[in-house]
Parts: C-alpha cells; sequence; structure tokens
C-alpha cells in the first residue's frame, strides 16, 4: 500500500499505458504447451498429509468475499487461466473491485501466495483483518507489500524500504531486494507463531519481527498506525489479497493452520 497524490498518479497511469498494452497471461496456452507446463493450484500428498489447504484452485473464488461484502466482487477481480487477477483500474488506490478476504480466520497460520506484477504494480497481502464498518482494511491489518520497487524508488524519491516489497508495510523494512524481475513469479510467505511474524520473499526471510513487543511498539507509535487504534490487535483475523487499482497475478495461495 502506498499512497499516491495526483500528478504522481497521472505519471506513473502513463507508464503504465505505455508498458502494458499485452497481458500475456489471458493468452490461451496449445494443448502441448499446457501438457508441458507446471502444475499450479494443487496440493501435493505431503501438503495434504501436513495440513495445508489451497484458498484457490484456479477455477473458483469460493474461498473469498469482499471485504465488508457479502459476496465476491463482480468487477475487478477475474479468474483466467488458473490465475487469479486483481485488474488494472486507473481509480487510483480504491480499484474496481476493492480488497478481498477469506471467508475463514486464522490466528497461528502458515500462508504461501505466488504473484507477478508489471510496471507501476502496487498491492498487499493482509492479515489478521478486522472487518470494521466505513474503515479501511490496512486500519486493522499488517500487509505484506508488494511493490514495482525500482519504478517507485524513482518516482518517489522519500520512498523507504519499509514500503517496498517484502516488508511489513510502514514499520520493517526489507533490507535486500530479492524480488524478481517484472512479469516473473515470485513466491511470498507469511508464517505467524503467537506473537512471531516472519516475511519470506522467494524462500528468503526479509522481515522478522514480534507484534507488541518493545520495538514493535515503538515503531508503531512512530509510524501512521498510531492513529488507528484497530491496527494489529486482533489475535485471529481473515487473510486479505489488496485492489489498489494496479494489475496484480496470484496463484498457488495455500495456508496451513498452526
Amino acid at each position: 500500500m502506498l499512497k499516491l497524490n495526483s500528478l504522481s498518479f497521472l505519471l506513473l497511469s502513463t507508464l503504465f499505458l505505455a508498458c502494458n498494452n499485452s497481458a500475456p497471461s489471458e493468452e490461451v496456452m496449445s494443448a502441448e504447451e499446457a501438457i508441458k507446463a507446471p502444475k499450479h493450484n494443487m496440493l501435493s500428498a505431503a501438503e495434504k498429509a501436513a495440513g495445508w489447504t489451497l484458498l484457490f484452485d484456479g477455477t473458483d473464488v469460493r474461498a473469498w468475499r469482499g471485504y465488508n461484502k457479502e459476496g465476491f466482487p463482480e468487477r475487478g477481480w477475474r479468474v483466467v487461466n488458473g490465475e487469479l487477477i486483481c485488474e488494472y483500474s486507473g481509480t487510483e488506490e480504491s480499484g474496481y473491485g476493492g480488497d478481498i478476504i477469506t471467508k475463514e480466520k486464522y490466528e497461528n497460520f502458515d500462508l504461501k501466495v505466488d504473484f507477478a506484477i508489471v510496471d507501476t504494480s502496487n498491492s498487499g497481502i493482509f492479515y489478521l483483518v478486522q472487518e470494521l464498518p466505513e474503515t479501511p482494511i490496512y486500519h486493522s491489518a499488517p500487509e505484506f507489500q508488494i511493490l514495482d520497487d525500482e519504478t517507485y524508488k524513482v518516482t518517489y524519491p522519500e520512498l523507504t524500504l519499509a514500503q517496498c516489497t517484502g516488508a511489513n508495510y510502514g514499520l520493517h523494512p526489507q533490507e535486500v531486494n530479492h524480488s524478481k524481475p517484472i512479469g516473473e513469479w515470485n513466491s511470498a510467505r507469511i508464517v505467524k507463531a503467537g506473537n512471531d511474524v516472519k516475511h519470506y520473499l522467494n524462500n528468503n526471510l526479509v522481515v522478522s519481527y514480534t507484534l507488541h513487543s518493545d520495538d514493535w511498539e515503538k515503531r508503531r507509535l512512530a509510524s501512521k498506525f498510531v492513529e488507528w487504534p484497530s491496527y494489529a490487535t486482533a489475535k485471529k483475523g481473515h487473510i486479505g489479497l489488496q485492489d489498489h487499482g494496479h494489475r496484480v497475478r496470484f496463484r498457488n495461495l495455500k495456508v496451513r493452520e498452526l
């Protein structure tokens, strides 16, 4: 999640339209390509035995619904070629469909999500989400940031590492950018056990922190989250994907309760 002023958003939107005239993920594969392609959105026998659950099987979104909504958004999110895609909207950070959340809540968990971005992508993976009326999702939920880091570093010289991919947004930075090039798939993993939280990006530990520790509280008090009393107070909550108005592709979403 990264706030945009109007001028910066216009510049990023122009760059997006110039660089993203095609959508390769939506091309239909040939039968031969489909046979050779890796299988996604599936659980191995070992994963099933370990207690993993699919949050997306490549065809339906029955595990999800809109944040503060009863059903899944009719616009802004769609399933194409086994991918759950948040569409580019050009409507700034609200997007067409809004954020989506799991129907289930999780307290201690191991979450894995593959994502691929385009130029100017901006999104995030939320956890411990509380549904609060007329309140944005990020007022309650910590966030694994997803961002086109290099473009935003140029556009926003004030960008911090706590706003880059893999960071616990706004509080805990990623010191090394382990993101893959634009268009390639990245693997995000979030592990929460008690108050201990770890973020992994492409199998690299990028963030480790303890909720409500002295260090965490010091960082919270120095951030914008100090204005939101609901932030990270829930022991159990939904998992969410952000519609920030930018195109992001997701697949292989799975979770294991600890």
